[in-house]
């Protein structure tokens, strides 16, 4: 690749990363606006009565409001996560499917080691928007059917850094972002981009690092075909202990035969049609 090439490249991924950087923070800054006028119209209607020492205890119309305020705030997070989905959707419909299955996938993987409802949630978030960042990323390097050059790879690396710039900067997923920022981390500490190793990774971003390796070697893309189950899971068992954590490994194969069918559905896709 010229120089000049090179220069292109790397000044089309940063318009690119800093234009939906932007657009997203616009848009959560305006959701946030509204959510927070409902709120203050609801105090201003004495719906939400205040916090003070001494007060009266909240009456059932005043529960009924919080409880419907909540739902809201719920709801608007979830609408966020769609809406960021949808955006994995566009720039690659694989991507997309790709990060609804590891969701299911990765729900199951944290349940069985009796995650906390909180790290469910994070869980959820991060597996669903893991790749967030490859919107960042150039599709000539996204798409390119052959093996990337290191240059290229280098440039592929910094999806997860530009996922967690993104998330980041929204109330509510700050965790998230960080889970997602250390999903190609190693469990050797010869990952990426900090380098932790073992139970320095957070647990979250261990469960995504397996669940991602196992569905992307399964999966058919367009240059390649995916791999039959049983090599995929030679490959996650040999690189236990080094790049993935063997806890997560032995929990997630414990079930993942079994209900790869159930996944891949829940996915919209099927396992033939995948693989």
């Amino acid at each position: 690749m010229g120089e000049l090439s090179r220069l292109d490249l790397r000044l089309g991924e940063w318009l690119w990363f800093w234009f939906w950087l932007w657009f997203w923070f616009w848009l959560w800054f305006w959701l946030w606006l509204l959510l927070r006028a409902l709120l203050v119209a609801a105090m201003s209607n004495n719906q939400i009565p205040a916090l003070m020492e001494g007060s009266r205890s909240f009456g059932a119309p005043d529960l009924l409001r919080i409880k419907q305020l909540e739902e809201q705030a719920s709801a608007l997070r979830n609408s966020v996560i769609c809406a960021f989905n949808q955006l994995l959707d566009l720039k690659d419909l694989n991507t997309g499917v790709h990060s609804t299955r590891l969701a299911e996938w990765g729900m199951r993987v944290g349940q069985e080691l009796g995650l906390e409802e909180a790290e469910l949630q994070n869980l959820e978030v991060a597996a669903l928007l893991h790749d967030i960042g490859k919107v960042g990323i150039p599709d000539a390097i996204l798409r390119k059917p052959e093996r990337l050059d290191p240059e290229e790879y280098a440039l592929m690396k910094r999806h997860s850094e530009y996922g967690w710039a993104v998330l980041r900067m929204l109330p509510g997923f700050e965790r998230a972002a960080l889970d997602i920022l250390h999903h190609h981390e190693s469990f050797d500490g010869k990952g990426y981009p900090a380098g932790l190793k073992d139970t320095e990774i957070p647990v979250v971003s261990r469960i995504v690092c397996v669940i991602d390796a196992f569905d992307a070697m399964v999966s058919s893309r367009p240059y390649r075909k995916g791999l039959p189950y049983e090599e995929a899971v030679r490959r996650l068992t040999e690189a236990s202990g080094t790049q993935f954590d063997p806890v997560v490994v032995r929990t997630f194969l414990s079930f993942a035969q079994a209900e790869m069918s159930t996944v891949f559905a829940a996915a919209g896709t099927s396992v033939s049609s995948a693989l």
